[in-house]
Parts: C-alpha cells; sequence; structure tokens
C-alpha cells in the first residue's frame, strides 16, 4: 500500500483573507504561502502521493462557476511543477457549506476516494489543515493530523505553517 500526503487548500498552501486576497476565483488572485513549493517537494522525496482535498462552497453559492475552480487548480499544479512539487490529484467539495453533502470536510469522503483510486494506507497518511474540520475529515478517515495554527485538541501536532508541517510528517514518518 502507498502512503499520502493530504493537504487543505486555503490558508495551507495559498493565502486567503489578506490584503491583497479576499476570494480565490481567478488564477491571478492565487498566492502561494511561504515555503510552499518546497514543502511538497520535500513531501513528495518521502510520500507516494501529495493531494489536495479543498471545499470549495463558493461554487455552490454561485460565487464562481466550476469551470474557472478547475482552472484554478490546473494553475496551482502547473506553478508547482515548475518548482519541482508534484501535487498528484486534487479533490474538492464544491457544494454550498449547508449542502449535507458527504463530502465536504469535516466529512471522509474527499480523502477516502482518493485513498481508494490510489491505493493508499491511510494509517500511514497524513492530513494537513488549518481548520478543525481538516483534521476531523483525517482522523474519520484513519490518518494522522497535522494542524497549522495555534492549537487543535485533536491533532498529532500544532505547527505554524507547511514547511515545519513537512519536517514534522517526514520525521514521524520515518520512525
Amino acid at each position: 500500500m502507498k502512503k499520502a500526503v493530504f493537504l487543505d487548500r486555503d490558508g495551507v498552501i495559498n493565502e486567503v483573507l489578506t490584503d491583497r486576497v479576499k476570494f480565490v476565483n481567478r488564477p491571478r488572485d492565487f498566492y502561494f504561502l511561504p515555503g510552499v513549493p518546497e514543502a511538497i517537494k520535500r513531501l513528495n522525496a518521502v510520500f507516494d502521493y501529495v493531494f489536495v482535498v479543498t471545499n470549495q462552497g463558493g461554487v455552490g453559492l454561485g460565487f464562481m462557476k466550476e469551470a474557472q475552480l478547475k482552472t484554478i487548480h490546473e494553475h496551482m499544479v502547473a506553478e508547482l511543477r515548475k518548482e519541482g512539487a508534484v501535487v498528484h490529484d486534487v479533490a474538492y467539495c464544491p457544494h454550498k457549506p449547508k449542502a449535507g453533502c458527504a463530502c465536504r470536510k469535516p466529512n471522509s469522503k474527499l480523502i477516502e476516494d482518493l485513498a481508494e483510486t490510489y491505493g493508499v494506507n491511510l494509517s500511514a497518511s497524513y492530513m494537513v489543515g488549518d481548520t478543525d474540520t481538516d483534521i476531523i475529515a483525517g482522523k474519520k478517515a484513519g490518518t494522522k493530523g497535522v494542524f497549522l495554527g495555534d492549537a487543535d485538541p485533536l491533532a498529532d501536532a500544532v505547527v505554524p505553517d507547511l514547511p515545519a508541517a513537512a519536517d514534522w510528517i517526514i520525521e514521524d514518518a520515518v520512525q
């Protein structure tokens, strides 16, 4: 079985709710957080897969079309690839926040579907996120959880950013 790292998108990979970015509705609104391409590249060296799993309720709420979202994700993957970092697949929930769907985190369907498609051992994998819904989704799926922020009681580790998360994950995985 393969090992993977599942990454939330907004607030983990890219800026959101900053002076220059309110919502990411176009590729030009997409700015990587510091050290992200390098962190993903380091994860690529240890893990079989790096995936992005993201709630994108803006589609369901009508703030952007699904085609726009796919263009943003294609842009993200292409820009990372230029830096030698690989995201193998992107899974997203396009539904409204209160739609009650199975795919919206804190539900674990996005993670479980990717794991099934790619033959991933979830108990040897990690979910990285900046909200409790990310950590809960990972725990429901059977991964370890790494929280970016100040505190999360369910997380296996709490770190400030993705480069620090990559350090912790790689050290934990090789033990």
